[in-house]
């Protein structure tokens, strides 16, 4: 914990180490597998890229792991809220700071350049926005017990959802739609008049583009959407993301325990990450493990190792003190929109191959990818920082 800011630096080398793969650490290790094409490089190279649908890779990990970090940090952060402007004035902040990301996810997917109706209105920041508000709210008003029984809620209810409610036996998959009308970004009228006549009902789905999640997203969000007639940011399945991050502001309870040591509290994480997998792999031979929709078996799953990499950072940069090491992680953790956000406007790619040249592209990945943390010390040492 850094005394002076009340921080807890495992939490902000977490987010940091979470956000440099999004950054291009991804880029870097993929460009380095190809180096070495044999069998072990593959397998690391698979796990920087996502599952196609069902089972998860490392990569199907950095999205909720950083739902899970919002809401570790909501309990350092909105009990200083509180304190410092009552219960009203932080609704207030935690209203308003949703909005701003919901707002500058809509500009990241080119809210601001795009035409309407070709302006994405889902997205990553939306998602993380509208799971840190729903969280964060339920802590300033819920005991410990409400917030487990609206978690259990959260679970339960959107497995029953896409276990038992109907839907038009019709796949709002690319690969399905371009088989039937030779494209797959057919208009949605289009789409919807062929949905409209497919003859048979089934429950029990969870295939691409067959199941409740995105038949929701397909009659319900307007304007674009990622996967042509549906949502991986969806608006159903944004619903479970919020059970992702009450797991964070349960762990984050769990670490601001003061009748518990260190060692402790690493003990009990790595027992609750042990149990959530256990439990998500169990239930997955029922629920199977799918990021893009995310099911509630992926909510634990994903949750599961959540816990064991804050067990992790924590034990080694707050339980034995050792810093050093994550001091970049940490340049980038304490500024992770501003980061995000300039991957947007600066191609950090084509700077980097003014310095180096385009010919090697592992070198020219590492180049960006230095800049990028380069920029996070420069805001960091300047104190410059995008709070919302």
């Amino acid at each position: 914990m850094n005394q002076n800011s009340g921080r807890l630096v495992s939490l902000d080398a977490l987010r940091g180490f979470d956000l440099i793969w999004i950054l291009g650490a991804d880029q870097v290790g993929t460009q380095l597998v190809r180096s070495w094409n044999i069998a072990p490089t593959r397998w690391v190279a698979g796990q920087l890229d996502h599952c196609a649908w069902a089972g998860v890779h490392f990569y199907d990990l950095i999205f909720p792991l950083f739902v899970f970090i919002a809401g570790a940090s909501i309990v350092f952060a909105v009990p200083r809220q509180i304190e410092r402007q009552g219960r009203a004035g932080a609704v207030r902040h935690i209203l308003r700071r949703g909005l701003i990301l919901f707002l500058l996810g809509i500009v990241y997917n080119g809210g601001l350049s795009h035409p309407w109706p070709d302006v994405r209105l889902l997205g990553v920041l939306q998602r993380i926005s509208l799971a840190y508000t729903a969280a964060a709210l339920l802590f300033c008003f819920g005991s410990l017990r409400i917030m487990a029984a609206v978690f259990a809620l959260l679970l339960a209810g959107y497995w029953a959802v896409l276990d038992f409610i109907p839907i038009h036996d019709y796949s709002l998959d690319r690969a399905a739609i371009a088989a039937q009308f030779g494209r797959p970004d057919a208009p949605r009228s289009v789409v919807r008049a062929a949905w409209a006549a497919a003859p048979g009902r089934v429950t029990g789905r969870f295939e691409p583009g067959l199941n409740v999640t995105s038949q929701v997203d397909f009659l319900v969000v307007p304007g674009r959407m990622y996967d042509g007639d549906w949502d991986p940011e969806g608006l159903l399945s944004t619903f479970p993301a919020i059970a992702t991050c009450l797991l964070g502001v349960f762990a984050g309870r769990w670490l601001t325990r003061a009748d518990r040591g260190g060692r402790e509290k690493v003990v009990g994480l790595v027992l609750s990450g042990a149990a959530a997998l256990a439990l998500g792999w169990l239930w997955s031979l029922e629920f199977p493990v799918v990021k893009k929709i995310w099911t509630s078996s992926f909510v634990l799953v994903a949750g599961g190792w959540a816990l064991i990499f804050l067990a992790a950072f924590y034990y080694v940069i707050d339980v034995r003190g050792w810093r050093r090491w994550a001091a970049p992680l940490v340049w980038i953790g304490l500024n992770p929109i501003t980061l995000y956000l300039a991957t947007a406007l600066i191609s950090f790619g084509g700077v980097a191959a003014h310095f180096v040249g385009s010919t090697q592209p592992l070198l020219l990945a590492a180049t960006a990818l230095a800049l990028l943390v380069a920029l996070a010390w420069f805001l960091q040492d300047r104190k410059v920082f995008l709070r919302v």
